[in-house]
């Protein structure tokens, strides 16, 4: 489990086909302080595993499955990627509940500035849209973000404070790019005991 609060700007120093996977190399600094073999790393919303542990590097591997669902298959060498270790129970929730279960790849459609402000524009998949609503929360490369506006159907803008564009990959993100996105934790739940059938249903259904 993850906040969505990025901790450090990382980079791939190296991408290594293993399996039918990949195996990616971060150099980073911050997020080794504690880091220990098998614990787990946000890499841009994509929850991996530590396998190799280095003096300024550490190594996942990821297989092809997520390699398909995320922008991970996309990325080679010299890419910074979002960095956020595994939270723990005194953690403190500056974000919201990331489980760093990628549902879907969205398309960036504009960047645009307001002020010090940026203005995002995406797409939504529709495993995301339908659990998305509006000034609710929306986890784009495991940055937790607040949606500002839902401007057309399956299409979702955030607004990105200095701090955050400065600190984050995000501002590496121009039309076109592809961003790994998760919906709300709590609004799956809910989406999904909505759509539950109800006891007489099952009842109606399996003849008992």
């Amino acid at each position: 489990m993850f906040t969505g609060i990025v901790e450090e700007i990382g980079t791939i120093q190296g991408v290594k086909p293993e399996g039918s996977g990949r195996r990616f190399t971060i150099g980073c600094s911050t997020v080794l302080a504690g880091l220990a073999l098998g614990d787990s790393v946000s890499i841009d919303g994509a929850c991996h595993t530590v396998t190799d542990l280095a003096s300024d590097s550490f190594s996942v591997q990821s297989v092809a499955t997520t390699l398909e669902r995320t922008t991970l298959g996309r990325f080679e060498s010299g890419r910074r990627v979002n960095l956020e270790c595994a939270a723990t129970l005194g953690t403190r929730m500056g974000g919201h509940l990331v489980q760093g279960h990628v549902d879907g790849v969205g398309t960036i459609e504009s960047v645009t500035r307001e002020g010090e402000v940026a203005l995002l524009d995406f797409t939504l998949p529709e495993e995301v849209a339908r659990v998305t609503v509006l000034h609710g929360s929306v986890t784009m490369n495991g940055v937790s973000l607040t949606v500002n506006a839902l401007p057309a159907p399956n299409i979702a803008q955030v607004s990105i404070i200095p701090f955050t564009w400065s600190h984050t990959v995000l501002s590496d993100l121009a039309p076109g790019d592809g961003v790994n996105l998760e919906g709300d934790v709590i609004g799956k739940y809910v989406h999904r005991l909505l759509a539950a059938p109800s006891a007489a249903d099952l009842r109606a259904r399996w003849g008992y």
